[in-house]
């Protein structure tokens, strides 16, 4: 692709437009663009030595330029798209599992970041800009992919990350307080993620019909619900253990690898997307997916079990607490924090939760980003009635002395980090995993 945007990946006989970003303007990179040999550039202003169009809004351009040269080249790749606050990493990881183990094969992209063909790059966002996604979807064209399913967050949504894509099959699996930071209502929240079921054309809609948000994803027809509520695919009869769960859907029983109950809805989505694609007798396939790096990961030290898991919202710290209060244990001890430069709000109800259904709970950093942990940790406690926590400020001090609590039987649960090898303190990223402190630890 000959144009750029990155003004850092320009080649001689580029073009460069200048988009204006949140954080950084393109046009302030126009003449190192210019100097790394773009022979082009398309501007909102400004005039420049070389040839230069100056439109009203760059990135309308983009997006025009990208579907008018681009679009007839991906056009014949099936596009999963899936929105939610919780389980669309897990959901879209286990569809993607699913489909290549099928032979059928079937790129990611999300969170834990681009997977093709075995190969796996890092993304910036959950949602990348739409000129990235472009340039994956004509490499998955290439290599003759077929699927491609894909995490759409709000924000991605709300900045046109995936305009001009049509959606093949989309999926909603629930939504509840997150980035209020960013979309201040949750009104304003769930308007965003329904434009993921505006990008549709003759598709199926997957619903969770649980969700109280459910309606304002259906489409006029093609929806497929699911939930323990009457649905078009019922879940019923769960056990799960920390080896792993059992459920129906529509009285067929599956077995899957994956701890806790509210997994059973992610798992329910693949079996369902499954049966869509008209593949039958799939139970094999489902008890041999595994859930990605991150999620439930448990970790048995001496006759504990320590689980690291990304949860981070108040919905999802509650889940996955009340989900192995469920399972075989004597204590549970819960590690927690929340990001800074980010929603406030949640910070407190976050704190209620952990100490009322966790038997002990230690506060931690989380991302503090630009701001001082030890504020953070004064507004997840601040309104905090019950005692059954301790505060500290650093992580792997936090994590050592939540792993020397344990005794017999205890489940350790490592909320927040999950997948993630960094920490961001103070703007700049640290390299930091939650799974290596504990390998460390329970070498000894």
């Amino acid at each position: 692709m000959n144009i750029k945007i990155d003004s850092r990946k320009v080649e001689k006989g580029d073009t460069f437009i200048a988009i204006k970003g949140e954080n950084i303007d393109g046009h302030d990179y126009v003449n190192d663009a210019i100097k790394k040999g773009a022979t082009k550039v398309v501007v909102e202003k400004g005039e420049y030595s070389v040839n230069t169009i100056v439109v009203e809004d760059t990135k309308k351009y983009l997006e025009e330029y990208l579907e008018n040269n681009y679009y007839d080249e991906i056009k014949n790749i099936k596009l999963i798209g899936m929105t939610g606050t919780n389980g669309k990493t897990t959901t879209c990881y286990l569809i993607y599992q699913a489909l290549n183990k099928l032979n059928i094969k079937c790129a990611y992209i999300g969170t834990l970041g681009f997977f093709l063909d075995g190969e796996e790059k890092t993304l910036n966002n959950t949602t990348p800009n739409l000129y990235e996604i472009y340039n994956m979807l004509l490499e998955c064209s290439k290599k003759e992919c077929k699927y491609v399913v894909m995490e759409v967050s709000s924000q991605g949504l709300s900045m046109g990350r995936v305009n001009t894509l049509i959606f093949d099959y989309v999926i909603f699996s629930n939504l509840t307080q997150d980035h209020l930071d960013y979309h201040k209502t949750m009104e304003n929240y769930v308007l965003e993620k329904q434009k993921l079921f505006k990008m549709t054309h003759d598709s199926y809609a997957i619903i969770n019909n649980d969700d109280k948000y459910k309606d304002y994803f259906l489409l006029d027809n093609k929806n497929i619900t699911y939930g323990e509520s009457n649905s078009d695919y019922k879940i019923s009869d769960v056990k799960s253990s920390l080896d792993g769960s059992t459920f129906k859907l529509n009285d067929e029983e599956y077995h899957t690898k994956l701890v806790g109950e509210y997994n059973i809805y992610n798992v329910s989505v693949v079996v369902i997307l499954l049966k869509l694609l008209g593949i039958e007798n799939i139970q094999d396939i489902i008890s041999n997916l595994t859930s990605p790096n991150g999620r439930m990961d448990i970790i048995k030290y001496n006759d504990n079990n320590i689980i690291i898991d990304y949860a981070h919202t108040p919905d999802a710290v509650e889940k996955i607490i009340t989900s192995v209060s469920k399972l075989d244990h004597n204590r549970i001890i819960t590690l927690v924090g929340c990001g800074g430069n980010r929603d406030k709000t949640k910070r407190s109800i976050m704190g209620d939760i952990a100490t009322k259904y966790s038997d002990y709970v230690i506060f931690t950093s989380d991302n503090p980003r630009y701001e001082n942990p030890k504020k953070i940790l004064k507004d997840i406690t601040c309104k905090l009635d019950k005692k059954n926590y301790k505060i500290i400020v650093n992580r792997k001090k936090a994590i050592n002395k939540s792993i020397q609590m344990l005794s017999k039987n205890d489940i350790l649960l490592l909320l927040g980090k999950g997948h993630e090898d960094y920490q961001i303190i103070k703007g700049k990223k640290r390299h930091f995993s939650d799974k290596e402190i504990v390998q460390k630890y329970t070498r000894r």
